[in-house]
């Protein structure tokens, strides 16, 4: 029986002709299968008893990734995939800063390095927390939003306290608003719900990464609006607290018809460092896995 297709003439022809190729037989002189007109057809190749079957050689098996090495990959990959992001970040907020300013070359390379290594140390909060959720759970993504969100408010509050104290210590003073442990929670919750959503179900790896720059985006927009600062606002927090500095965010508000870098800017640009943390972050995780059953 062929469950669903209707055996016709046509069909049946049809099957003869695959099986023939497959065999590499010929209708005109056949050696496996004869026509009979009108009837049908038959095999007529001889048969013969075969000897022991010779076993198949064993399929080659993939090493089972052993849960402390899955928990290094994966937040690793991610921290990876953070200073990605960071590097990213830096060029374009090192071009929009210095796009007026003298010893633009310079400033472009010390925000650079500077977004790198604040993408590392989040990036690595946020990936290792999700790699112990994903340990601690038994490989279960739903879980990896609490990972990076604890992560991320760890790493927050740490490198704030210590950036603030070193800022007091060195230049008397520290600038006012900056990212901790509250934006380091939200957006490691983000890139936890977005690693979650793109595992929920079978996708290419461009779908997954956009689904989770797109959580990561929706957060970082937030943050703003509920008085949070992420990269861009400290940057600029950081520049009005030292009149001298040569950094300056304030052209990148008339963009958005502000006389500074105001609040819907800090929105813009929340919303591209959350979707390129998230993406990339996950995206490296992704990617460190792709070999994994």
């Amino acid at each position: 029986m062929w469950r669903g297709v209707p055996v016709t003439d046509e069909a049946l022809t049809q099957c003869i002709k695959t099986l023939r190729r497959q065999l590499g037989d010929d209708a005109g002189n056949p050696r496996f299968i004869e026509t009979i007109p009108k009837h049908g057809y038959r095999f007529i190749a001889p048969v013969e008893a075969a000897g022991d079957a010779v076993p198949a050689p064993p399929r080659p098996q993939i090493a089972a990734t052993s849960p402390l090495s899955r928990f290094t990959l994966l937040g690793a990959a991610g921290t990876l995939g953070a200073g990605i992001a960071g590097a990213i970040g830096g060029l374009i907020y090192g071009f929009a800063a210095t796009s007026q300013s003298v010893g633009a070359v310079s400033v472009l390379l010390v925000l650079i390095c500077l977004t790198v290594l604040v993408a590392l140390m989040g990036g690595a909060g946020v990936a290792f927390g999700i790699a112990a959720a994903q340990l601690l759970s038994g490989k279960q993504w739903q879980w990896s939003v609490l990972g990076g969100a604890a992560g991320g408010m760890i790493v927050g509050a740490i490198v704030k306290l210590l950036g603030l104290d070193a800022f007091n210590l060195l230049l008397g003073h520290a600038p006012g608003a900056f990212a901790g442990g509250l934006e380091g929670a939200l957006l490691g919750g983000a890139v936890g719900l977005g690693g979650w959503l793109a595992h929920r179900r079978p996708a290419s790896l461009r779908r997954r990464v956009a689904i989770a720059a797109a959580a990561g985006g929706v957060v970082g927009a937030l943050v703003p609006l509920a008085g949070g600062r992420l990269m861009a606002g400290s940057l600029d927090s950081l520049a009005r607290s030292f009149p001298d500095s040569r950094l300056r965010l304030d052209h990148v508000g008339s963009w958005f018809g502000e006389s500074g870098f105001g609040l819907v800017s800090q929105s813009v640009t929340g919303c591209l460092e959350g979707a390129l943390f998230s993406g990339c972050v996950v995206g490296a995780m992704i990617l460190a896995l792709r070999d994994e059953g």
